[in-house]
């Protein structure tokens, strides 16, 4: 079975925007909660988020 790779896509996608949106945001937890688990290559991708949220690099965009 190939594993989904709407994490890390997302992921992608919040680091060439140096920002976290809500609908980003939502759409990584809306993934979590449908897989039921998280792979350890998707534990990586949002590792490196935090890390460079952490650093300063990628913004938190709060909800409207």
């Amino acid at each position: 079975m190939k594993a989904s790779a709407v994490i890390r896509h997302l992921v992608e996608k919040a680091l060439y925007i140096k920002c976290l949106t809500p609908d980003i945001e939502n759409a990584i937890n809306a993934e979590l909660t449908r897989l039921g688990y998280i792979s350890d290559v998707d534990y990586e991708a949002l590792e490196l988020l935090m890390d460079e949220m952490d650093r300063g690099h990628i913004k938190l965009v709060p909800s409207p």
